[in-house]
């Protein structure tokens, strides 16, 4: 089986191509990417993807400034890929601000301060320490209605104080 004349001439014209830009494309890449092995791959890569292409090479204004963009594209995907690649792998540990949590426990003491000793009792042993109802009616000498009702009591003037504080 005979390979047609035009494209053994389409496969000259590109090994000519790639002779004459293959230097030029890798000095760019690896001034880019600081690594040689990473400015090969991304070299043929573009090379390869230029040839997919090459059949219609004719309708393409700059076939070097093309290569050029294909091998750009190439390491702008990589390095997405790589960052996405380490925030999944990486945690980010977020380092707490002191002043920001005394302002955050001072507003939270003021709040609780507004509630009646009885509203912020209930509050705390229900919300905060985790007591049942009946745990924290027998600790406060109450029925776990009553301190149902005012840890239902406390959280709403909170809600409310917390509103008024925001407006």
């Amino acid at each position: 089986m005979e390979v047609p004349t035009e494209r053994v001439d389409a496969w000259a014209r590109f090994d000519v191509f790639v002779e004459e830009e293959h230097e030029r494309l890798f000095k760019a890449l690896y001034f880019v990417t600081g690594s040689r092995e990473d400015a090969e791959d991304l070299s043929q890569d573009a090379f390869m993807k230029l040839w997919e292409r090459w059949d219609t090479i004719d309708e393409i204004d700059d076939p070097t400034g093309y290569l050029f963009r294909i091998a750009l594209n190439g390491f702008r995907m990589r390095r997405r890929r790589a960052a996405t690649a380490v925030r999944r792998r990486v945690p980010t540990i977020e380092i707490p601000d002191a002043f920001v949590e005394a302002e955050m426990r001072a507003d939270v003491r003021s709040l609780l301060l507004d509630l009646t000793p009885r509203q912020r009792a209930a509050l705390l042993l229900v919300d905060l320490l985790g007591y049942s109802s009946e745990q924290a009616g027998r600790i406060l000498r109450v029925r776990s209605s009553t301190v149902r009702n005012l840890a239902s009591q406390g959280r709403r003037a909170l809600k409310t104080a917390e509103g008024a504080r925001d407006a």
